[in-house]
């Protein structure tokens, strides 16, 4: 992760996105003149850069309570591809829960795509900022409930995951 007015210098193609919003379009950039410039976004602004890879396929997965909930196939080769997921994926996605489902929110959504033979995890993303593609929406729903729920409903284990807001954050300092 760099701020964006680093990424400004990139002279290559890259990948690049926001880690914690859509201000800025997710995609491949030629090089870093053609982000967004600092008219429209603040220079210490967060982006995550990384080089191009071409996935076999890509799934997005949504898990909840240590499990995959429901899930699709969303692209092959970088391109829109929707279908229901792969045996593979749901296998690679609890997987990915039973080694490392400790370290997520129970309700989350969770890419993942095949490269060069081998699963990888793309990106995770909140459930509510994640669109369904042809997984089931009654499942989906599900999941992104949870996962926007109000905070008095809010587990114990979910709790650290919760950001305070900028509101709660001056009340409770005074």
């Amino acid at each position: 992760m760099v701020a964006i007015g680093e990424a400004y210098g990139l002279r290559r193609p890259a990948f690049i996105k926001s880690p914690n919003d859509k201000n800025i379009p997710a995609m491949i950039y030629t090089d870093g003149s053609r982000l967004p410039g600092p008219d429209a976004v603040d220079p210490r602004t967060p982006v995550l850069v990384s080089d191009i890879v071409d996935f076999t396929a890509e799934y997005r997965l949504h898990l909840l309570d240590g499990a995959v909930y429901t899930g699709s196939q969303y692209a092959a080769h970088g391109r829109l591809h929707l279908g229901p997921p792969s045996t593979d994926a749901l296998a690679f996605g609890a997987d990915l829960i039973a080694g490392y489902g400790h370290t997520l929110p129970s309700a989350i959504v969770v890419d993942v795509g095949l490269l060069d033979g081998w699963w990888a995890v793309i990106e995770a993303n909140a459930a509510w900022a994640s669109g369904a593609y042809s997984a089931d929406p009654d499942l989906v729903l599900d999941v992104v409930l949870r996962a926007a729920s109000p905070t008095a409903s809010v587990t114990a284990r979910d709790r650290q995951f919760i950001r305070r807001s900028q509101l709660t954050a001056g009340l409770s300092d005074r």
